[in-house]
């Protein structure tokens, strides 16, 4: 059986241990070489690059998020051990574990980590479809006569490099398809190698929960279970016509996914449909400055991000949470596309000057949404404010110089706030 050794990289028919270097680090599988479609995971990614950026961090139980009104962004394992887990709130997570250390997010850290390791997979194909800052999948298909080893060689030189060179680890599922590599990458974390090859996927999938679909979620998981729809072995009795009858377009995709079947390419244009923003406060905000402070702050964040894609919103969209945890949220449709800070803060401050009366608010979000490529947008002005081309000039060269000089070197006053 086709072998590797994940740490010296050594291929060989087969075997418990490594017969170059002796360790037990290999992975093993009839299709090693010829599987082609990955998806790689970063390990607890932002705890990963404060444990790497602060050692004393090192052994202890870290939580990356915001204060005791907020929540997880991610966690250590050695958290996840006692419970702890993404998007949970925080004073829950410390009831679970007490002892750990809560760090507040470093976003400018972790997409430094993330680009670099973005460019070590721009080396491997120019096929990658990034989900998030820590994930993507790669299409390695063709790459073995460019770096003259198959893909799984690749795949594991790179999270070796990861390790090596930046601090930071990853997990590889490799598959002949997007969805049996994501569901590949979670079956042997952390630092894990796992492989769902064609062979098996019928036999691999049947008695798995059919919670391990991408995008099914809370309400699809109680409609399939009202249908007595557990697994995927209880998915794949039903016929098409009856599953496209119960659950409409849904239907056609399950049935599909329930055979391991996903014709959907690795697209490294993958469209983006939201930039947004939000902070949950420490304590409730009332205080119209102190929204209007954070609401720039904000904005400022937005446009940094639409920037940095090469995108625009025809939307500014507001959101609110009460203290009583009711969610508010308004939007507001542009003459034309925008990017610029300036923009999207008097847009927002707008919306959210109509519902001051409704304050006190434990959270505040800004984002764009209906997406479109930055070319022609905020070029149309606005006749009622003569002033907002100037300001976007402003904003444009402020732009510059904080690319030179750090993003402290100019500050609005309000940001202050």
């Amino acid at each position: 059986m086709p072998a590797l050794c994940r740490d010296c990289l050594t291929t060989f028919p087969g075997g418990p241990r490594c017969p170059a270097c002796g360790r037990p680090r290999v992975i093993a599988h009839p299709e090693l070489f010829e599987l082609n479609i990955a998806h790689m995971d970063c390990d607890a990614f932002y705890a990963s690059v404060e444990k790497r950026d602060n050692p004393a961090l090192r052994n202890k139980p870290v939580i990356v998020g915001g204060g005791r009104r907020g929540v997880v962004s991610t966690a250590c394992y050695l958290a996840r051990i006692r419970g702890v887990r993404s998007a949970m709130p925080m004073f829950k997570a410390l009831e679970l574990c007490p002892e750990a250390v809560v760090v507040k997010p470093r976003a400018a850290a972790y997409a430094e980590a993330s680009r670099t390791i973005r460019a070590m997979m721009q080396e491997l194909t120019p096929a990658i479809e990034p989900l998030a800052l820590d994930e993507a999948f790669l299409d390695l298909s063709g790459t073995r006569r460019l770096h003259g080893a198959p893909p799984a060689v690749l795949l594991a030189r790179l999270v070796k490099r990861m390790e090596d060179e930046l601090g930071l680890s990853g997990s590889i599922g490799l598959s002949h398809n997007k969805f049996l590599a994501k569901i590949a990458s979670d079956l042997d974390k952390p630092r894990g190698f796992a492989v769902i090859g064609r062979a098996e996927t019928l036999d691999f999938l049947a008695p798995r929960p059919v919670r391990l679909i991408w995008g099914v979620g809370a309400a699809g998981q109680a409609a399939l279970d009202r249908a007595g729809v557990h697994s995927f072995a209880d998915l794949r009795r039903w016929d098409l016509a009856d599953l496209q009858a119960r659950f409409g377009a849904m239907g056609t995709r399950l049935w599909h996914l329930a055979r391991g079947q996903d014709t959907r390419r690795v697209s490294p244009n993958a469209p983006v449909k939201s930039i947004s923003n939000e902070t949950t406060f420490p304590d409730d905000i009332a205080d119209p400055d102190l929204l209007d402070g954070h609401l720039w702050r904000m904005a400022e964040k937005v446009a940094d991000r639409a920037k940095a894609k090469g995108r625009a919103g025809r939307v500014v969209v507001l959101k609110l949470k009460r203290a009583d945890h009711r969610l508010l949220t308004r939007r507001t449709a542009l003459d034309d596309p925008t990017q610029i800070a300036d923009r999207i803060y008097r847009t927002a401050s707008a919306l959210i000057g109509q519902l001051y009366h409704e304050g006190p608010f434990r959270l505040l979000g800004v984002g764009l949404v209906d997406i479109v490529p930055a070319e022609g947008a905020d070029r149309s002005g606005d006749l009622l404010d003569p002033q907002a081309a100037t300001r976007a000039q402003a904003e444009r060269a402020s732009d510059t110089i904080r690319a030179r000089f750090g993003p402290g070197a100019i500050l609005k006053g309000r940001s202050l706030r």
